[in-house]
């Protein structure tokens, strides 16, 4: 396995920021040394994992390390890299999640074990809460939330719950929903694990993409129940490359639906848990931010952020990152070698890679327009702890270029103690970030 840490001399002129900005050393790690821990992390360190730097299935033991989340303590802070600002915008809110942010700035937050979105106001470039309203309630672990059609003039609000999607009549600057909740999409697989559902609509508003997450952790159970069944051909001849069958039906997937619900096939399969839904504002290509697999080790299975492409096979559960067979499902599937796509950016192993949005505002300096940020909600199956924090991802000529770099970290008090962890990711009106997270219940606003 290799292991390199680099440096990268960055010019402030090249990069476009004023002359404020002097000539900087910008550090970034390889093979080994990126996969790290919370310890090496801070706004500015870049990481690149390729999957020749994967070590071989158990090279560690796996474990279970839950994070025992404390109140925030007196007058911390996250970390943001210099030039930029961090201020608490909200808090006492229940476990704030995803984030979508209106055409007239409103923020609208759910709030998925309570049921019900919240709606925050602020005027641009206020760090004060002027509104504080339930727009709707009664949910079923609302998650993602989308507005349609897009643009300027919304019509409806989509809220995906677990089980299905639903959507509201709005007109900008409602502050709670004017009439009944219409049920879109019934039925949507639900029950045991990955209960977060996230949609989107893909530009032309033709489709509404929904990422519905697997049941368990790697299938383990479809080895015996291929087997029972046979080849299982004609499974094979009526679905998509690599979908899952049986407990698993349309699940590790995302989803294609019309605006009013109609199911019109599967978009892509094998992506365990797609919670960050996004789609890139100028190349129009659909992403998601997935977490990967447990029960490998502290550097296995990466989680990863990648582009998304129609009819594209990622691997779950007999495959992943390429043609690395989980080793709980030796000897199947062999007819999928060869045919999975390797995702674009992988991120440190357990990081639980959430919220997901790509900078389209005006703040910040121009080299972060059309970069990602994506919320790392933190590790449970790690002896030392990854995650926790929000990360940058490094986009070239609108091309993800392997290359991720912490942003927003200092949520970890200790070895064994956090007080945070990031969830949603979104632009305000004014073009600062906001970031959620649903430890204490906070939101933040990042400005430069």
């Amino acid at each position: 396995m290799r292991s390199r840490l680099r440096f990268v001399w960055l010019s402030a002129a090249i990069a476009g920021v004023g002359p404020h900005h002097a000539l900087a050393q910008a550090e970034a790690l390889e093979g080994a040394a990126a996969f790290g821990d919370w310890h090496a992390d801070r706004p500015g360190l870049s990481r690149v994992i390729r999957p020749a730097d994967l070590p071989k299935p158990g090279a560690t033991p796996s474990v279970a390390n839950f994070p025992h989340v404390i109140q925030r303590p007196p007058n911390a802070v996250p970390r943001v890299p210099a030039g930029f600002k961090v201020e608490l915008l909200a808090d006492g809110l229940s476990g704030p999640r995803e984030i979508r942010v209106a055409p007239n700035g409103d923020i609208f937050v759910t709030e998925t074990d309570a049921g019900r979105v919240r709606i925050l106001r602020m005027a641009d470039g206020d760090t004060e809460i002027s509104l504080n309203r339930i727009f709707a309630a009664g949910l079923n672990k609302p998650f993602g939330i989308a507005f349609f059609p897009t643009g300027n003039d919304p019509r409806w609000v989509y809220v995906a719950n677990t089980d299905g999607v639903v959507r509201f009549p709005y007109v900008v600057g409602d502050i709670r929903a004017s009439g009944e909740t219409q049920v879109i999409v019934a039925g949507l697989p639900s029950g045991e694990g990955h209960t977060t559902r996230n949609l989107v609509f893909t530009p032309d508003d033709r489709l509404m993409l929904v990422s519905v997450g697997s049941r368990s952790n790697a299938a383990e159970g479809l080895g015996r129940l291929r087997r029972s069944m046979g080849v299982l051909q004609s499974w094979w001849g009526r679905y998509p490359l690599g979908a899952s069958f049986g407990t698993e039906t349309d699940r590790a997937a995302v989803l294609t639906f019309d605006p009013e619900g109609n199911r019109v096939g599967t978009f892509a399969t094998g992506i365990r848990n797609c919670v960050g839904l996004a789609v890139h504002p100028a190349s129009r290509d659909v992403y998601c931010s997935t977490n990967e697999r447990d029960g490998l080790g502290d550097d296995l299975v990466p989680d990863y952020i990648t582009r998304v492409r129609e009819g594209a096979f990622y691997g779950w559960p007999w495959f992943y990152i390429g043609d690395n067979q989980d080793p709980r499902h030796i000897g199947e599937r062999a007819d999928l070698k060869g045919k999975i796509t390797t995702p674009d950016v992988l991120i440190q192993a357990h990081s639980a890679s959430l919220g997901l949005v790509f900078y389209n505002g005006k703040m910040f300096p121009p080299e972060y327009r059309g970069d990602g940020f994506a919320a790392e909600h933190g590790s449970w199956n790690r002896s030392r702890r990854t995650g926790y924090k929000v990360i940058r991802i490094r986009l070239k000529d609108g091309s993800p270029t392997g290359e991720y770099q912490d942003f927003l970290t200092g949520f970890v008090a200790n070895d064994s103690e956090v007080w945070g962890r990031p969830v949603g990711v979104a632009v305000a009106h004014d073009g600062a970030l906001l970031v959620s997270e649903d430890a204490n219940g906070t939101i933040w606003r990042i400005t430069h």
